[in-house]
Order: structure tokens, then C-alpha cells, then sequence
């Protein structure tokens, strides 16, 4: 499908059955290239994606007996049941006969997820109230957004600058000061606290864990910013999202896209989900060249504007591959269901295939506002002030599979996941100890998938099937000392 004017108007030119995407569906039953590009390096209609096989070599011949993850699963997204279906048509009505408010608290408040969060607010200060907010050190950042935001409670983890935030309210003439707390215990209060809705959940890494098990035991609903809640704690979380009728809404942009396909499917109308995936730093690189990578090189996100480690985890698709478990967890589908596609342009975020083989995709210019948007006003639409996708100025969407030479990380994903229980947490916990070792210059670029297996093969006899939360911690931390262990053989250092 290509776009473009025709006698002095907009007007589609449409190849075959892909006029489907008129309605945000690809409809499998043409061959017929779709949206540009060589037919090689382009998706037909019948998209072909990643569906990893065993991972070859040592992972790969140990998971025979380990493959627990063959059944779909419910998952922690309200979505795929009849229940899920009533209660959000349910949310849906509400909102005709009243304007649209929310009340939320926000976790990491000064790191991208926040700000981003809070610009919504700014943008419509009427329709959002700020309950709680929660910071790492930042100190001053958190005091102006306390000031203009008013909250009722805050948090700093740094204890030690306790009073240079009171310092730094005084200055700015705050005179009803929130409740002030302070380390983990200080985050938890603040994600538990009050008549809070929605709990924006973006602290960074299994940190975010304990104060996102509070929201939830508290009642609140979850906009999931924080990738390893589900990666990590998926045994844990999903039954506790269950016993305490919390729900859980994914605000990242290929969950969101996903999430947002999947409202008015039916319970057993999903088939396959499909991640789409920019390609990151080193999608025009051959493989035979990624031992020149520096971390410059790496940092080089061609679409997204991005913190280090997840432009780095992007750069070797390992962002995708932990994406994949967390679809797991959040839609329940079993991972020969979740495929991968590379789609340059970011313009389709991600998609689902029906079981009537239609497939629906979620469109938008790469910004992470919108999935954030929606993770806080689900099921309602919420008009913005941005600017609306134009087809025609980006022109064409071209797709190809990604290239399993080039990006190991994600086949080690897929095998931790179906291996399941606590290798999913060692999986993460060591891809975070690789990127920071890569960064401080102790790894190569290329050790980076090496360090991960290394770690994983020694955990592969400890897994835990059925882990509680301390199991979920002991690991996350075993993973990231024993990953520290590891001795390039790619790198010399003095």
C-alpha cells in the first residue's frame, strides 16, 4: 500500500486485499507486497515473523524438559474474557454521563515516564489530579513538579536529601507541604496511599517491584511502565492482580498498541500477537561488523530519544525479547504465539492476528505520550492538542524478520521464558549487569548476549517453577554478582 496525491487530492492507492488496513486490519488471503519497499526487504499480507526455534547450541538442548509456558494463560491485562469485556464497557458508560477525571500517583516522577505523565496533567489540569509522586535524588526537579502539582504525598529514596527537598520547597514558597517520605519504605507509602485510581509504576528495574505489589494490595489500578514487574514477577503478580481486583493496563508503546487492538475482541478471538521492532542501532549494520561497536555506536537510536540502558537493550533486541515475556504475561498467549517483525519506520507499534486471520494494528508517530495517555484514561478517549498521524507524509511501512545472527538476546528471551519460574528474573537481572558493564567499559558489545547466557546456564538447575517474591529478589540479586563475574575474552583490559 502506498500513499500519496493524485490529481491535486489525497486519495489512497491500494494494492489488493491490503485495503484492510483502512480499518487498521491486514487480512491474510493475498500475496500482494504491502506498503512499499523491495519484496524481499517488505511484508506481504501474510506477515512473517520471528517464531524462534529451540535456541541452538547449549540453551537451546537444555530446555527440552524445561518448556513449561505450552498453554495460553490468563493473563494481567483486562482483556480475552467475558468479564474483562463487561467491566470495560462498564468504564465506558460511566464517562457518558460525566466528564472524564482521574486521580493517579506517579512512581518515578522525574525520570522520562514521569515527566511524560505529567505533561498530560499540564495539558488538561482539570481532568487529572495528583495524588502521590516518588523520586529517586532528583531533588530539584521533584520540588518544582511539587509546587505546580500539589501533591499529597512524596517520596525521596536518597533519605539523605530529605531536608534539601524541604530546603528546596521553602524556597520555591510551598507552604501546604505533602506528606514527605523517604527510601523504599517512603515509595511504598506513596504507592499505596490514598484515594490514588491509577499508580503510573515508572521506577526502573526490580525496584519497582514491592511499591507496584502495594498499589495493587491497596485496590489501585496499575498503568505498567516498569518492564520488570512482568518480567521478573509475573508468578507473583498475576495472582495477586486476580485476588485484589486490580487492573493492570500496559503503558509502554507495543503493550499498549496491543492492548488497545484487543478491546471489543472477544474471550478466544486472539490468535497470535506480533511486536513490531524499529531494528535499533544496528539494523543497516552486517553482523560480521558488530565487533567495531563502540558505545557511542550503541546509543545511536534512529527513532526513539530514549535513556541508555534501553537504547542499548534496543540496539541488541533484547528490549524485544523481554517484551515478548511480558506479553506473555500480560495477554496470556503462549510463546510459539508471539512473533517478531522489524518495521524501520515506528509508525505501527505493534499487532494481533484474529482467529479469523485479520490483523489489526495500532498506528501513531513514535511518542511515547500516547501509550501513556491511554494507560491513564482506559477506556476513555481523551482528545490531545498533538499532532494526528498523516500516512501520506510518511509515505510507505516496510517489514523484514529480524536477523538471529545479528540479535542472540532475543532467542535467550524466548528460551527463559518458556523455561519460566526464576529464569525469567535471572534473564533480566543479568542483561542489566551486561549493559552496565558494557557501559563502564569492563565488556564488549558482543559479551553482552554472552555474559546473559553465561549466567543463565548456571541458574538453569536452581530454577524455581513456582517462585514467591523472596525468590524473585534472591535471584535478581544472585544474577547480577554472578554476571559481574564474568572475564571478556573479546576485550583486554590494563
Amino acid at each position: 500500500l502506498k500513499l500519496g496525491p493524485m490529481g491535486g487530492r489525497r486519495e489512497w492507492i491500494v494494492s489488493g486485499a491490503a485495503i484492510g488496513l483502512l480499518c487498521l486490519g491486514f487480512y491474510a488471503s493475498s500475496s500482494t507486497s504491502l506498503l512499499g519497499g523491495s519484496p524481499a526487504a517488505s511484508a506481504t499480507s501474510s506477515i512473517r515473523t520471528l517464531r524462534p526455534q529451540r535456541f541452538a547450541g547449549k540453551l537451546g538442548s537444555r530446555r527440552g524438559a524445561l518448556n513449561k509456558c505450552k498453554a495460553w494463560i490468563e493473563g494481567a491485562a483486562p482483556v480475552n474474557t467475558k468479564e474483562s469485556m463487561k467491566d470495560t464497557t462498564e468504564r465506558g458508560y460511566v464517562h457518558l454521563d460525566k466528564d472524564f477525571n482521574k486521580k493517579i500517583t506517579i512512581l518515578g516522577s522525574t525520570g522520562s515516564i514521569g515527566t511524560q505523565t505529567l505533561d498530560i496533567v499540564d495539558t488538561w489540569p482539570d481532568k487529572f489530579e495528583v495524588v502521590g509522586l516518588a523520586a529517586g535524588s532528583n531533588v530539584e526537579l521533584l520540588a518544582d513538579q511539587i509546587a505546580k502539582h500539589n501533591p499529597k504525598i512524596v517520596a525521596l529514596k536518597d533519605e539523605s536529601k530529605l531536608q534539601e527537598l524541604k530546603d528546596a520547597l521553602a524556597a520555591r514558597g510551598v507552604k501546604n507541604l505533602p506528606e514527605i517520605a523517604g527510601g523504599m519504605d517512603g515509595i511504598v507509602e506513596v504507592a499505596r496511599y490514598g484515594d490514588a485510581e491509577t499508580v503510573v509504576t515508572g521506577i526502573v528495574g526490580c525496584a519497582g517491584l514491592l511499591p507496584t505489589i502495594a498499589a495493587i494490595k491497596a485496590g489501585k489500578d496499575i498503568a505498567l511502565a516498569n518492564k520488570e514487574t512482568l518480567i521478573s514477577g509475573g508468578p507473583v503478580i498475576l495472582p495477586l492482580l486476580k485476588q485484589y481486583n486490580s487492573k493492570c493496563v500496559p503503558a509502554d508503546s507495543e503493550h499498549s498498541a496491543i492492548f488497545q487492538c484487543l478491546q471489543g475482541v472477544p474471550a478466544g478471538g486472539l490468535s497470535k500477537l506480533i511486536l513490531t521492532a524499529s531494528g535499533g542501532a544496528f539494523r543497516d549494520w552486517d553482523a560480521k561488523d558488530l565487533h567495531k561497536v563502540t558505545l557511542k555506536d550503541a546509543l545511536k537510536h534512529p527513532n526513539w530519544d530514549m535513556g541508555a540502558k534501553i537504547t542499548i537493550d534496543s540496539a541488541t533486541l533484547m528490549n524485544k525479547g523481554l517484551e515478548v515475556i511480558e506479553a506473555h504475561y500480560l495477554f496470556g498467549a503462549d510463546y510459539d504465539d508471539i512473533g517478531i517483525v522489524i518495521h524501520p519506520q515506528s509508525i505501527i507499534h505493534s499487532m494481533i492476528e484474529t482467529q479469523d486471520t485479520s490483523v489489526l494494528a495500532q498506528l501513531g508517530w513514535p511518542d511515547m505520550r500516547l501509550p501513556l495517555l491511554y494507560s491513564i484514561t482506559w477506556p476513555y478517549r481523551q482528545k490531545m492538542p498533538w499532532k494526528p498521524l498523516d500516512l501520506v507524509e510518511v509515505g510507505s511501512l516496510t517489514f523484514k524478520e529480524p536477523d538471529r545472527v545479528k540479535y542472540p538476546c532475543m532467542e535467550l528471551a524466548y528460551s527463559a521464558g518458556r523455561t519460566g519460574g526464576t529464569m525469567t528474573a535471572a534473564l533480566n537481572a543479568a542483561n542489566e549487569q551486561a549493559v552496565a558493564m558494557f557501559r563502564e567499559g569492563k565488556i564488549g558489545y558482543l559479551d553482552i548476549p554472552k555474559l546473559i547466557d553465561y549466567t543463565m546456564e548456571k541458574h538453569k538447575n536452581e530454577v524455581v517453577d513456582k517462585p514467591s517474591l523472596e525468590d524473585i529478589l534472591n535471584v535478581d540479586t544472585w544474577a547480577r554478582e554472578y554476571g559481574a563475574t564474568y572475564k571478556s575474552p573479546e576485550l583486554i583490559l590494563p
